[in-house]
């Protein structure tokens, strides 16, 4: 890897326009003062940073669910998944990841499978790492259809400073593993709802990377 490569990634095209508006703040800032100017272009390069889109390699094994979203495990717990994707009202072990405006905010496909659902639902903005944030704060959830048969459901949660959750896929897409399927805008959290039966192989406060930390497995291999 060239070292321009570790300081200089790929951004989103969701982060054009933000960027954009930024360096163009930044520059009528250079008029007021020099020192406000050198603060645009710090909170210049934080937004692309923000909308950084880097390559990730998720694990060649079957069976591994990883995690939707950069960031930190904020809860383990058990609840059940939003009413609106249509699953049974059992409660699932629910794996939440809270973003930072600092993690790379783009989210990715836990484990290959199809979506079979997919439901928006306008909520409040409390900070996303609070507990209630998951049933009140606004959302986008997604139902997975693994290949054992089982669903899996991911849910985007809209934090205290985000105000905008985007979704690429849509309903009868198949997904492979560690594949993009939106993003949240600046502060944010992402569930994972795991099937009844399959224990979290990561810890409160565990730093997750999307599409490569491994949060559970399915099935145990078989020893040889």
């Amino acid at each position: 890897m060239r070292m321009r490569d570790t300081f200089i990634k790929p951004m989103h095209p969701e982060g054009i326009r933000f960027v954009a508006i930024f360096a163009a703040v930044t520059i009528g800032l250079f008029f007021l003062s020099d020192i406000l100017g050198w603060i645009g272009v710090g909170l210049t390069v934080w937004c692309y940073y923000f909308f950084r889109d880097p390559e990730r390699v998720p694990p060649a094994q079957n069976g591994l669910i990883v995690s939707a979203a950069d960031g930190v495990v904020s809860l383990i717990e058990k609840a059940v998944p939003p009413k609106e994707l249509g699953m049974p009202e059992a409660p699932l072990t629910r794996i939440s990841v809270f973003m930072s405006v600092f993690n790379c905010h783009v989210n990715r496909t836990p484990i290959k499978g199809e979506i079979t659902a997919i439901a928006y639902r306008p909520g409040k903005f409390f900070n996303a790492s609070l507990d209630k944030a998951s049933a009140d704060n606004e959302r986008n959830s997604l139902r997975i259809r693994m290949e054992n048969g089982q669903d899996l459901a991911v849910v985007q949660i809209a934090g205290l400073v985000a105000r905008r959750i985007v979704c690429f896929v849509k309903p009868g897409e198949a997904m492979r593993t560690g594949e993009r399927f939106g993003l949240i805008r600046f502060g944010s959290r992402l569930d994972v709802y795991i099937p009844d039966g399959v224990d979290p192989l990561v810890r409160v406060g565990q730093t997750m990377i999307a599409g490569e930390t491994v949060l559970a497995r399915l099935s145990v291999p078989k020893e040889t």
